[in-house]
């Protein structure tokens, strides 16, 4: 069974089947590993759709499938990183030409765009795009090439109004590109509220178990996808067949993961709220939310993903985080376990200098992120209660 998009499976159904058929040689009902650099020919430039491994590997044909169909778009390409993906995806952009993005980026994003891709000529113009207003102010003043949105950003769970932004980017003559790591298809489809492109860390909720390292791009836009194809291939950031074959097995889960982490980080977010040790909680499922009711609007679910500062600051904070036990202190995000950590001086540090101070970045040093995993909650409250004693 390969669904494809006229199907209209459930995302459940998707994420189970989507991309997958019984191979042809065995009848395997699962994907196999396709070890392989090379392919045999029949004759000069004769062969079974396969070459070289860097073009194309059934294995990766596989999961660009399945990443194509959870989002509902035509192609899907797969990367070795979230920030390859990013990286070839910002090729489209040309020296000159000017992008948009949020003030409040990830990252690894804001040390691509600003430290490695401004170099090359291409123009950033960072804006709050929580508020769309601004972003349509900035697409009136001058002409852009692509709109960079992340929904919910990364750590301050912001959300971008994506059918807004994307009709007036469009009415601008601009593409939009969203960076839908955080919610993953199963709670937002970014191409099916206007936007262009679906971006993914695929090491995050996608893979799922933090045993591996990936990105994709998901489009429906033909002339698009071919230069993206032709980028993939030229520049060779792919994944191996392993990789694919781990976020292909990751993926047939992804629905009942999801419904986990929502519940899970809704109780451990009402938990934090009326904490006293707590002084302010962000989670986009929680009605303190300024954007809420977007939230309820653009997405299946509010996402495992929770922020929080507290009373005490950043000593506070820093105390927290170290004293937790079930919630491991690390990087990255969207296992199935439960990871804790502070941005400023962790995944964020790289956003830091005059030039992130002037693009209005601010993530606070007292900002604790979660990434709310899937283990009896009660557990995870009584982790998060017994690390707060040293917090208040």
């Amino acid at each position: 069974m390969q669904p494809n998009k006229s199907d209209h499976f459930h995302i459940d159904t998707l994420a189970v089947h989507a991309g997958v058929a019984p191979d042809p040689t065995t009848g395997a009902v699962m994907t196999p590993i396709y070890q392989t650099s090379t392919y045999a020919q029949t004759g000069i430039n004769e062969h079974k759709g396969y070459d070289y491994a860097r073009t194309d590997n059934p294995t990766r044909s596989a999961l660009q499938a399945a990443l194509a169909a959870l989002e509902g778009g035509r192609y899907g390409l797969a990367f070795s990183s979230g920030m390859a993906a990013i990286d070839t995806l910002a090729r489209l952009v040309a020296p000159g030409e000017r992008v948009i993005c949020g003030n409040d980026l990830y990252g690894g994003t804001f040390r691509l765009f600003d430290k490695v891709l401004a170099a090359t000529g291409v123009r950033f113009t960072f804006v709050d795009t929580a508020d769309p207003a601004a972003v349509a102010a900035e697409l009136a003043r001058e002409p852009a090439r692509l709109v960079w949105l992340e929904s919910p950003t990364n750590p301050t769970l912001r959300l971008a109004d994506i059918a807004t932004i994307s009709a007036a980017a469009h009415a601008a003559g601009a593409q939009v590109a969203v960076d839908n790591t955080f919610a993953s298809p199963v709670l937002q489809r970014p191409l099916a509220l206007g936007a262009d492109f679906a971006v993914h860390s695929t090491t995050k909720y996608i893979g799922g178990h933090s045993d591996v390292v990936g990105g994709a791009v998901v489009t429906n836009d033909d002339d698009a996808y071919e230069r993206l194809k032709f980028l993939q291939n030229a520049v060779g950031a792919v994944p191996g067949p392993m990789d694919c074959f781990l976020t292909l097995r990751g993926i047939k889960t992804l629905a009942l993961r999801l419904r986990a982490h929502c519940a899970n980080a809704t109780a451990v977010a009402q938990f934090l709220e009326d904490h006293p040790a707590v002084a302010s909680v962000i989670y986009p499922g929680l009605e303190s939310h300024p954007q809420y009711e977007l939230a309820r609007r653009q997405m299946a679910g509010p996402g495992g993903m929770v922020s929080f500062t507290l009373r005490g600051g950043e000593a506070a904070a820093r105390a927290v985080a170290e004293r937790t036990r079930l919630f491991t202190l690390a990087e990255s995000l969207g296992g199935v376990e439960s990871l804790i950590e502070l941005p400023a001086a962790m995944t964020h540090a790289s956003v830091g200098g005059a030039e992130a101070l002037a693009a209005g970045f601010a993530v606070p040093t007292g900002l604790v992120r979660l990434s709310v995993g899937i283990e009896h909650v009660d557990d995870l409250i009584a982790d998060l209660g017994q690390a707060l004693r040293f917090g208040a």
